[in-house]
């Protein structure tokens, strides 16, 4: 843009020793320019896919115990936790990895919900 600027006034506005220092400017300022927003462009890696997933945090929807459902960015997905831990509806998790569709997921810290108690057997009624 520019550089077009810089003919129309070398063509109609400046006078004839300034014509060429005008449109020499305007011509470096476009390559300046075009340098600068490449160099922006490219400053990080695009992040697509799993590696995107890894790290970010989520909130679980259905309680993960230790499988369950969990939302993160706009989408729902399977989840485990890493451990025996029951992690309850409504929490945050941070993504560890990703195993097939399914993340592996742990609590934040202080968002722990207490452990499940084992089941005990029932004794056949009489």
């Amino acid at each position: 843009m520019a550089l077009l600027a810089a003919i129309l006034l070398a063509v109609f506005v400046v006078p004839a020793p300034w014509d060429l220092p005008v449109i020499a400017a305007g011509a470096i300022w476009e390559a300046g320019e075009s340098i600068l927003f490449i160099r922006w462009s490219q400053r990080r890696r695009a992040q697509v896919g799993a590696e995107s997933l890894v790290g970010t945090t989520g909130k679980v929807v259905s309680p993960l115990a230790p499988t369950g459902h969990v939302q993160l960015k706009g989408e729902l997905w399977g989840a485990r936790t890493t451990g025996a831990e029951t992690v309850e509806a409504g929490r945050e998790v941070r993504v560890l990895t990703l195993e097939g569709l399914t993340l592996v997921v742990e609590p934040l810290p202080g968002e722990v919900s207490p452990p499940r108690p084992a089941a005990r057997p029932r004794r056949a009624e009489p």
